[in-house]
C-alpha cells in the first residue's frame, strides 16, 4: 500500500536522525519510493524548544497500518526518542500521515493522521513528493497551507 509518513527531528544531529530512519525503514515489508528535502520549521504544539528540521517520505508497504505504526515506533525508540511530554522535543518523531487514503480512527491510530492539514511542516514536504495528491478529506494537497513557517534547507536530497 502507498503510505507517506512525516518525520522530524530537533536534538541532537537532526540529519543524522532522518537519514536513519529512512535506512532503517527499508526492508521486506516496507520499500522506500522517494524523499522529500529537508525543511526547517518552528515547533508546533509547544513554541519553546529549538527549530525542527522535518522530512516526508513515500513508502511501499505490505504491512497493515498498525503494524508499520509498531514498525515506525521500534525505529524512534532505537534512535533514543523518549516520550516525556506531548509535543516535546525528540531525537525522531516519524507520524503515519497517509495509508492508502484509507480513513479509520482506533485507540491506538487515526488514519489520516489528525493534524495533517492543520501542519505546513508536513503539507509543504508532502506537495514537493506528491503534487497530485488528493487527501482523505477529498481536498487537493494544493488547496491546503496549513500553519506555521517552512524553510527548505540547502542540504542534499537524503
Amino acid at each position: 500500500m502507498r503510505s507517506f509518513l512525516g518525520l522530524g527531528s530537533n536534538l541532537g544531529d537532526r540529519g543524522y536522525y532522518l537519514s536513519e530512519a529512512i535506512s532503517a525503514l527499508e526492508g521486506p515489508a516496507i520499500k522506500v519510493i522517494t524523499s522529500s528535502r529537508i525543511y526547517e520549521t518552528e515547533p508546533w504544539g509547544r513554541l519553546d524548544q529549538p527549530l525542527f528540521w522535518n522530512q516526508v517520505v513515500e513508502v511501499e508497504t505490505s504491512l497493515e497500518p498498525l503494524e508499520l505504526l509498531h514498525v515506525c515506533q521500534e525505529i524512534e525508540l532505537r534512535l533514543g526518542r523518549v516520550r516525556k511530554e506531548h509535543w516535546g522535543s525528540r531525537t525522531i518523531d516519524i507520524d503515519l500521515l497517509i495509508y492508502d487514503n484509507r480513513v479509520s480512527e482506533s485507540e491506538e491510530l487515526r488514519l489520516p493522521h489528525p493534524y495533517l492539514e492543520e501542519r505546513a511542516f508536513v503539507l509543504a514536504p508532502l506537495r514537493e513528493i506528491a503534487p497530485e495528491l488528493v487527501l482523505p478529506s477529498g481536498r487537493s494537497i494544493n488547496e491546503v497551507d496549513g500553519e506555521g513557517k517552512v524553510y527548505p534547507l540547502t542540504i542534499n536530497k537524503q
